[in-house]
């Protein structure tokens, strides 16, 4: 035990930012070995020199604050992940560019914060400008990306009621919850260790159960990694541009759809909440309104393709159906998981029926995003849920004015203050979208383009600048404004609008 302590003791010292840091140097030894195994021997100097020039800048900067312990609590971890999705993808570019050396920084630092914010924006839709090496790098920032998330959301946004967790915790929006998270306010580093001990074996054991299923099914091994990892993030990259290129089929999707569930359900952290105790799946909120969204949703679909089908006479093909069906079934759960992967039958809706489907549709779906806690994006399911509870009880007080609430204790406080909470971050979210199109409106985008990127930025949902448009967005070719902006909409849409006002409070600066 003694040992152990000694081990984490520089972690509890060190400043978040520069752990991550080093981390990330680190994982730059992956492609590096990746590379010189495949004879690629220029990208693996650029992963490997890169990696060791990060560890070097990290024990510098580490040595010379040793002296200093960090004094900002769990506002300070919020400020460091904050400067994680920004400043670090400046490192994370370097070999990437580097390695590539037909693309501008910019590109790739646009490419690498669309990674790890877990976006999965296409800078590079032709997948055979990109060395194997380089598909794997983007796939591991993106599977770091949603790793760190995963963590952080229990570890730093659950104890300041933060990401979702404001809707039901007994604490004020970037303040301390009281009780349990409160009494480890005066050691954050150690909640964070222990999160992190934790929750990463299981992440990174689930994405080795997912590869290993892919495998089996019939993938290459760099396109079956890069997929576990993609959906285990809900970052969407593939080195193959997508299902169309996978060589699974079906199954391969059905393996994908079954591991897309972890992003639709919270009860992982759910003893960080006021709702603790309701550890049973078929009671969760987030986990039925989004089963409700992914079985509704592709039913209505396939009702409107079918009779599109049947008077056109093409109403026979049964098989064409049941492959149009299963292709709005897999892409419903991708979008509203934030994930973007869309299925290689989504196209037969279209060839059965002879209707296009509206990219509307998968546009409002990655608004509504995953569950509290997951690495999804979006709205979250959450406040979906808190805004319908109060819907009900307001349609009952218009007949019965006078009538008590019958909910529970926890949905109960949902219903009053939690409501109240979503509905403010509905408005922010609004007022973001808003800003951030016309932003990009006056960088001398189309309105219908301002408004997919905003969308796609904000949801954290990359595959829509392709999916929900007719003519696919080439990020490539965008000039430096839309990609700045795209990039702080990616980092709003990643940490939300209320941690981003979190940390404006005096509380952060006044030491």
């Amino acid at each position: 035990m003694a040992r152990a302590q000694a081990q984490i003791g520089p972690l509890r010292t060190m400043p978040l930012i520069l752990v991550i840091w080093g981390m990330a140097a680190l994982s730059m030894w992956v492609p590096a070995i990746y590379a010189l195994a495949l004879d690629n021997h220029p990208t693996s100097r650029s992963f490997f020199y890169s990696g060791i020039l990060g560890l070097i800048l990290v024990a510098m900067i580490g040595v010379a604050l040793s002296s200093r312990r960090p004094r900002r609590g769990a506002l300070g971890q919020l400020l460091a992940l904050m400067a994680t999705f920004t400043l670090l993808p400046l490192f994370l570019a370097v070999p990437f560019h580097d390695a590539l050396r037909t693309t501008s920084f910019l590109n790739a630092y646009f490419d690498m914060a669309s990674a790890i914010t877990t976006t999965g924006a296409n800078t590079f839709p032709d997948p055979a400008r990109l060395s194997p090496a380089l598909h794997l790098w983007r796939a591991q920032v993106g599977w770091m990306g949603g790793l760190l998330m995963w963590v952080a959301a229990s570890a730093i946004l659950a104890p300041l009621s933060l990401g979702g967790f404001e809707i039901t915790a007994r604490g004020e929006p970037g303040r301390a919850v009281p009780g349990a998270a409160q009494s480890e306010a005066a050691d954050p580093r150690g909640r964070l260790i222990r999160v992190a001990r934790t929750l990463a074996p299981i992440y990174a054991g689930l994405t080795a159960v997912l590869w290993i299923l892919l495998l089996i099914a019939g993938d290459p091994g760099l396109t079956a990694l890069s997929h576990a990892m993609s959906v285990m993030a809900t970052s969407g990259i593939s080195p193959v541009g997508g299902m169309a290129g996978a060589q699974t089929g079906i199954t391969g999707e059905a393996v994908l759809f079954l591991f897309m569930f972890f992003a639709l359900s919270r009860l992982t952290f759910s003893s960080d909440t006021a709702m603790a105790g309701q550890g049973r799946l078929d009671r969760d909120p987030e986990f039925r309104i989004g089963l409700l969204i992914v079985i509704a949703v592709p039913l209505m679909l396939f009702l409107r393709h079918w009779l599109a089908a049947y008077e056109v006479e093409a109403s026979e093909n049964l098989w064409l159906g049941l492959e149009a069906l299963w292709g709005s079934l897999f892409t419903v759960m991708s979008f509203l998981t934030t994930t973007g992967f869309e299925s290689a039958n989504w196209d037969e809706a279209a060839q059965w029926s002879g209707l296009g489907t509206p990219g509307l549709i998968l546009m409002g779906l990655a608004v509504i995003g995953g569950g509290v806690a997951t690495t999804a994006g979006g709205v979250k399911l959450l406040r979906v849920f808190a805004l319908y509870l109060n819907g009900l009880r307001e349609m009952e007080r218009l007949v019965h004015p006078s009538s008590v609430s019958r909910t529970g204790g926890g949905n109960r406080r949902i219903q009053r203050g939690g409501a109240f909470i979503a509905w403010i971050f509905f408005m922010l979210f609004a007022l973001s979208l808003a800003a951030i199109s016309v932003a990009l409106a006056a960088l001398g985008m189309s309105f219908e383009q301002a408004i997919v990127m905003s969308i796609a930025g904000l949801s954290t949902t990359g595959p829509l600048m392709e999916t929900a448009v007719q003519t696919p967005i080439r990020l490539a070719d965008l000039d430096a404004g839309p990609k700045l902006v795209l990039c702080a909409a990616m980092v709003i849409g990643r940490l939300e609008t209320l941690a981003i006002i979190a940390l404006i409070t005096p509380d952060l600066w006044r030491s």
